[in-house]
């Protein structure tokens, strides 16, 4: 089925570091040493970029802009890079004859303030507290929206996939399916460890290779497969939590996914491998599962206690027993559809096979332990509510890889001088 030419994309102009960590990072007041001190002179030319100039003010201001999201990376070099791309972007938005009004690009901000759960004022406010003209921002803005609606009127068209190609996604083609290799780094965050949490994300992150990440889930990863490098089997992609599909599915191998928030938890995800299997992969319209609350948390007790239910227990119905006359709230059992399920349970359930248990996951800040158990899944044999999900992850993970190799060869046809 054709998708409808107004379908919204996740903005290629975000950065990892803006989507995840702006919120908590923006008012800690980050000091930044800036440029060498023999720069007296900040309006002087820094770069020219096909005579276009860059001035040591402008490089300055984002690399302040870079070091208060923390984008990783050294903020001079990103800020160096990001400018020259920008003045490449702009070359093309004038030839294209594209223009934003102010209001298109004061809505662009009040956008990416709000993904800092932040108003345009309060972000501005951050900003400014490290040392961020509010130019700089609505200059950052005005090129990434500006080269988001080029990117849409020269790539879309040829972006869209196929029904045949969504459906292979899919794994609802009936000559094959798709099967994804995923590796899996996922530690608990709350207020007292947040920022060595997002510090340690941050530098997995910018991890290369799979050794790497492997090394790094085995000494820092909560989950279970830590003690396999954090590498997960192959799965089928239909099994994954709808909201994961979307984020696998745009990641080339070796890449690792942004951070993504779960319950008490962030998670990151590598993508070791795709592949084609013949025959149809199952979806599913309900997925039942039950979950029984263990106290004391990952406590040697409450790991003991946790033990002794998974050797009382076969069936997700054995857990009755168990619950008979304590407090309702220590069992919950639960049938719904797999984009209703809290994505770090559906994340666990996607590792399991009927009947099978898991004790990754905990609640109540840590206090109580969950012994999760997968009772079953309902098949879909209907339409698949995620299609349009999985059409618009294919388009815009094309659309950024087209306007990523256009961008590519426009700085190599492109006069460069950094001085």
């Amino acid at each position: 089925m054709q998708q409808d030419v107004n379908t919204r994309f996740p903005a290629p102009f975000l950065s990892r570091a803006f989507k995840t960590a702006a919120a908590l990072v923006l008012a800690a007041g980050l000091s930044w040493t800036g440029l060498p001190a023999e720069a007296q002179n900040l309006f002087a030319p820094a770069i020219t970029v096909n005579d276009e100039v860059i001035t040591r003010y402008e490089l300055e201001q984002r690399a302040r802009f870079q070091s208060a999201l923390r984008v990783p990376g050294d903020p001079l070099e990103t800020a160096r890079e990001e400018l020259i791309n920008d003045r490449l972007k702009l070359a093309v938005l004038e030839q294209a004859g594209i223009e934003l009004t102010d209001e298109e690009i004061t809505a662009g901000m009040e956008e990416l303030a709000a993904r800092a759960n932040l108003s345009l004022n309060e972000f501005l406010t951050a900003l400014q507290q490290n040392g961020v003209a509010p130019q700089t921002l609505r200059d950052f803005t005005k090129v990434g929206l500006g080269w988001r609606e080029y990117s849409r009127a020269r790539f879309l068209s040829r972006a869209r996939p196929t029904p045949v190609e969504i459906d292979r996604a899919m794994g609802s083609a009936g000559t094959g399916s798709v099967q994804v290799l995923l590796s899996e780094f996922i530690v608990p965050i709350n207020e007292q460890n947040a920022a060595q949490v997002e510090e340690l994300i941050e530098q997995v992150a910018r991890l290369k290779g799979y050794d790497s990440f492997s090394a790094a889930a085995t000494q820092y990863s909560a989950a279970g497969s830590r003690e396999n490098g954090g590498r997960l089997p192959w799965m089928p992609l239909t099994k994954l939590p709808p909201q994961l599909q979307e984020v696998v599915l745009a990641l080339k191998p070796g890449e690792i996914s942004e951070p993504l928030p779960l319950q008490s938890a962030v998670a990151l995800f590598q993508m070791r491998g795709v592949r084609e299997v013949e025959g149809a992969a199952p979806r599913f319209s309900a997925i039942e599962y039950a979950a029984y609350h263990v106290p004391g948390g990952r406590t040697p007790e409450g790991l003991a206690a946790a033990q002794k239910v998974m050797n009382s227990i076969d069936t997700c119905e054995d857990f009755y027993g168990l619950a008979q006359g304590q407090d309702p709230s220590v069992l919950d059992v639960q049938s719904l559809p797999p984009s209703d399920i809290p994505r770090d349970v559906a994340l666990e359930l996607a590792k399991l096979d009927p009947g099978e248990t898991s004790t990754a996951l905990t609640r109540n800040n840590g206090q109580t332990l969950l012994v999760l158990m997968l009772c079953g899944r309902t098949a879909d044999l209907g339409e698949d509510s995620s299609r349009e999900t999985v059409a618009n992850a294919l388009t815009a993970q094309r659309m950024a890889s087209l306007a990523g190799s256009y961008l590519e060869q426009l700085r190599a046809d492109a006069r460069i001088d950094i001085k």
